[in-house]
């Protein structure tokens, strides 16, 4: 059985984040974000649509486009994204879509992705997602992160040979270069960005923030 987060060990890890940074991110989740107008996320019938948590009769769906590597998306997951889980998605008032939107510049990042995907092979993303996004500061300075993304496929209990093979054949890229390219067309250019009632934000919001963009889309008509 898979074994949660352990969230003390990932405070300890951000606490070695440095001082401007952790700031810089702070006002990102203070900044209210200018919205864009993009209508529905458009979907390649044969590409895949991203990881889902909720149920399809959510009235409003929330579309994240992140990136592993992404300090500000981190602190999304680990600060906003639990209330966000509770109180939003567990009641049906939301549906969470994951769309993968990989940085280069951002150390291990490809391989974050990966083993995320993979793991979403056998139903499990969002465990795998919890798992990195929670030690993102512990597998960015690893000269080899994928003994560290295999730790935490046993950790959530997959299959890891299953697992090896999936990463090892790297098929999950061209999926990550389509997801990226349907968010560059939308108009994204930063991790996370999120499409809300057709509205494009960018940055790190927190919860009192995104339930007032949720209400906006809720009185619009939903998705």
């Amino acid at each position: 059985m898979a074994q949660p987060v352990n969230l003390k060990k990932f405070y300890v890890a951000f606490g070695a984040l440095a001082v401007v940074g952790a700031g810089a991110i702070w006002m990102a989740m203070r900044r209210s974000p200018e919205p864009v107008e993009v209508g529905p996320v458009p979907v390649n019938a044969t590409a895949f649509p991203g990881h889902v948590l909720g149920s399809d009769s959510a009235p409003v769906e929330i579309v994240e486009y992140a990136d592993f590597g992404c300090n500000a998306c981190a602190y999304f997951t680990v600060l906003t994204e639990p209330d966000v889980k509770t109180r939003l998605v567990n009641t049906g008032r939301v549906r969470l879509r994951f769309r993968d939107f990989v940085t280069p510049s951002h150390p291990n990042s490809l391989d974050a992705h990966l083993a995320a995907a993979c793991a979403g092979e056998q139903g499990q993303f969002w465990a795998m997602h919890d798992q990195i996004m929670f030690n993102q500061q512990r597998w960015m300075r690893e000269r080899r992160p994928d003994r560290e993304f295999r730790g935490y496929a046993r950790t959530i209990g997959i299959d890891v040979g299953s697992y090896d093979d999936c990463v090892g054949d790297q098929r999950m890229v061209s999926r990550f270069a389509a997801s990226r390219q349907e968010g560059l067309d939308i108009g994204v250019t930063a991790t996370p960005s999120f499409v809300i009632g057709g509205m494009l934000y960018t940055g790190a919001m927190g919860y009192d923030s995104l339930v007032t963009l949720l209400e906006r889309a809720e009185a619009a008509g939903g998705q």
